[in-house]
């Protein structure tokens, strides 16, 4: 049997309205590709419009529908103009994806300036705490309201084992606070907020002719898999509440 038809992955993203931050590159276009291959309409946003542009226009390549947007979520002006924007788009959204934050290795703890270590906190921990709250309404009109955040290892307790700078931990682990009280705070109205602590994993093209064997090699973790792990979560009834996937890591 078909692995994604005995997983009930098949046809997934059918009539699914999801919203991805930091949707430009990476994971988040991964993700966005794939829902988007299996019928969702996606709401892509990225720094630049450019970027949210171009994995919009792949989206559609694959058949699905998708929307481009432009939010810095360092800039709380952005990020507001994004829901607005988002609202007049949709009246209501099934999922938000936080994937959006930025990554910062820059060689050492002294060696990051001081507006790189701003802007990893503020996108990171402010831009996911405003970016949910600016959304939550239009969740809150779905009957299947689902929120995912993309936290990394770096947010798990006691994990030391990235190369990301301390700042880059430090939005981690805001962002692991942020969505352990907030599930229980959303429970009573319906919505799962589901997080993710993959370690550093590999990348992988979702347009690439491997895209549906590009797992990770030998015991690297893998696009594809995290992107596995997330439609396994919002594909499950609603009485199913799988509240976060923990990875260990090689």
């Amino acid at each position: 049997m078909d692995r994604e038809v005995a997983m009930g992955f098949s046809g997934l993203g059918a009539g699914l309205r999801v919203v991805v931050t930091g949707g430009g590159r990476g994971f988040g276009r991964a993700l966005a590709v794939s829902l988007g291959r299996e019928g969702a309409e996606v709401f892509v946003s990225a720094r630049r419009f450019a970027a949210a542009e171009e994995t919009a226009q792949a989206v559609r390549r694959v058949g699905g529908r998708a929307h481009a947007f432009e939010c810095d979520l360092a800039d709380p002006v952005s990020v507001r103009e994004f829901a607005e924007a988002l609202g007049e788009a949709a009246d209501a959204v099934d999922v938000l994806v936080n994937n959006g934050a930025p990554y910062l290795d820059a060689g050492g703890f002294l060696e990051a300036t001081d507006e790189q270590v701003t802007e990893v906190i503020a996108a990171g921990a402010a831009g996911t705490v405003l970016v949910t709250k600016a959304v939550l309404p239009l969740l809150l009109r779905s009957a299947r309201p689902d929120i995912v955040t993309m936290v990394s290892g770096c947010g798990e307790y006691g994990n030391h084992r990235s190369d990301a700078h301390e700042a880059f931990y430090a939005a981690k682990s805001a962002q692991a606070g942020f969505a352990e009280v907030l599930s229980k705070r959303l429970r009573p109205s319906g919505v799962r907020v589901i997080s993710l602590y993959p370690p550093d994993f590999e990348d992988a093209d979702p347009l690439g002719p491997g895209w549906d064997e590009a797992r990770g090699t030998g015991e690297a973790l893998g696009a594809r898999s995290v992107v596995d792990c997330v439609r396994f979560a919002i594909g499950q009834p609603r009485d199913c509440f799988i509240k976060s996937f923990y990875f260990e890591q090689a």
